[in-house]
């Protein structure tokens, strides 16, 4: 039966759950789900776009034809530009050199105004400079609202409606969910809700290598879209119990996988999921179920995920994720390919000075805290 909608804003939630066959080398035991969150009309970040611009609305933080601004180089700009089309706000992006030209165009399309920071910062990475910008924009626009995507609690409020689905989908015998990290949002905003319902749930992060999200170094990655050089107040490592670090190489073979195996069309953080995912579903028992949240498409990636001649440009042709990820010690040993670990109990006592980071930068800003 056709789905009726009044607009666009009533199709940014409640996206398609499919059963996947799994990685070939490493079959699943349990009911592997991929919770599609890239068939929304903007993808996974949609809902995040949607529940920040109504609680601003319904608490008086934005006003009617006021002005939305972000730093994004993702979804998360497209479901703001969705949005402020629709209820009529202007929305100024700020994003760096890494914007797909795909997105770009969608974005101006979509009429929202993009700024391309042009330097990257030393330490903080492309994160600090777009907040730097950042930091200016709302300083020439007096009463505009910031999502504050990293630290709100709206981020990880709007998956409240996914763990609804995911319950109604397949009842309360979920073994395990499994889903990349940037802001934070996602992931534990999802496990928190669905934990109330499924106690014993195995929450498994997927990272990158190269973040600094579990207590690894900085260095330069080509995969966007999760991962970070900054950690966001929104990460409640309380609700993680393993942490996977996927390789640039080996997150975009999984697209490949993905799309040869499953028919799906993914960008590389779905890809990266497919990858842990398939693992974790070989480790749970017949009957279960294993949950896998694909975040975006892979339209935008077509140019370095789906090239060949841009794959061998950066050594990665040729590259796949092994059978079974290295074993490592939490923050002790620095992940080189695909690697997991343990996330410790009192996870807390090594993010201490880490997990204020964002509040630091902005405090540093004079942006001070929501």
């Amino acid at each position: 039966m056709s789905k009726k909608a009044s607009s666009v804003l009533d199709l940014m939630c409640d996206s398609p759950l499919v059963e996947l066959k799994g990685r070939q080398v490493t079959p699943p035991r349990a009911h592997l789900w991929a919770k599609l969150e890239l068939f929304l009309p903007g993808a996974m970040k949609d809902r995040v776009a949607l529940k920040c611009i109504e609680d601003a609305e319904r608490d008086g933080r934005l006003q009617p034809g006021g002005v939305i601004a972000e730093s994004s180089s993702g979804t998360m700009a497209l479901g703001l530009a969705r949005v402020g089309a629709i209820k009529g706000y202007r929305v100024i992006i700020v994003t760096d050199p890494r914007i797909d030209p795909l997105m770009l165009r969608l974005l101006r399309a979509l009429g929202a105004e993009v700024e391309v920071v042009e330097r990257y910062h030393p330490e903080g990475g492309w994160q600090h400079s777009r907040l730097l910008r950042l930091k200016e924009v709302l300083e020439e626009n007096p009463g505009a609202f910031w999502t504050r995507q990293y630290d709100t609690p709206s981020n990880p409020g709007a998956y409240e409606a996914m763990a609804r689905e995911l319950v109604e989908a397949l009842g309360t015998d979920i073994a395990a969910l499994v889903g990349t990290v940037g802001s934070g949002g996602s992931l534990t905003g999802t496990a928190r809700f669905l934990r109330r319902q499924v106690p014993d749930l195995e929450v498994v992060a997927v990272d990158a290598v190269g973040s600094v999200l579990f207590h690894q170094p900085v260095r330069q990655r080509l995969q966007s879209g999760h991962g970070n050089n900054i950690v966001p107040g929104n990460i409640d490592y309380s609700q993680i119990d393993e942490a996977h670090w996927i390789a640039d190489g080996e997150a975009f073979s999984g697209c490949h996988e993905l799309a040869a195996r499953e028919g799906i069309f993914a960008g590389g953080s779905s890809g990266a999921v497919y990858i842990a995912a398939s693992w974790v579903a070989r480790r749970h028992a017949t009957g279960r179920h294993v949950v896998a949240i694909l975040p975006d498409g892979g339209e935008r990636y077509h140019e370095l995920i789906f090239s060949h001649e841009e794959l061998s440009k950066h050594g990665l042709s040729g590259q796949h994720a092994a059978a079974e990820p290295d074993r490592i010690r939490y923050g002790m040993d620095v992940a080189q390919r695909w690697s997991c670990a343990r996330v410790p109990q009192d996870g807390s006592s090594y993010f201490a000075p880490e997990v204020s980071r964002t509040a630091a930068l902005t405090s540093q800003m004079g942006l001070g805290s929501e």
